[in-house]
């Protein structure tokens, strides 16, 4: 389970799966759902380059199997945690590469790009 911001200040979400955290948790804890790949624990750096400030809305996902909301916005085999229900801006060109060379599809949350469905 993602931790829970404690304030609402410095919210940032993932540009990958919209997991919604401040800064010091992201470069503290890391992405649950992208730290494999993302590696922010490891490289703090990411954190901005990753993640942005510019987000609409709060999902607050308890139970990832049983919400229609979560299937709906395609976050339902992440971990439980606060989600954004949009996040404007693309990860670089780099970590987008390394995604598509580990075979992991990267959908923008920002609604840019059609939603594959299963």
């Amino acid at each position: 389970m993602a931790s829970v911001p404690q304030n609402t200040r410095q919210l940032r979400a993932c540009l990958v799966c919209s997991l919604v955290k401040n800064t010091e948790q992201f470069r503290k804890e890391g992405c649950e759902n992208c730290e494999s790949f993302l590696q922010f624990k490891r490289h703090p750096e990411r954190v901005q380059e990753c993640t942005s400030t510019n987000f609409d809305g709060l999902i607050a996902l308890m139970k990832p199997d049983d919400s229609w909301v979560a299937r709906y916005k395609k976050i339902e085999n992440y971990a439980c945690g606060v989600y954004a229900v949009g996040v404007q801006g693309r990860i670089p060109e780099l970590v987008e590469d390394e995604m598509a060379q580990r075979n992991i599809p990267y959908i923008p949350r920002d609604g840019s790009q059609n939603v594959p469905q299963n």
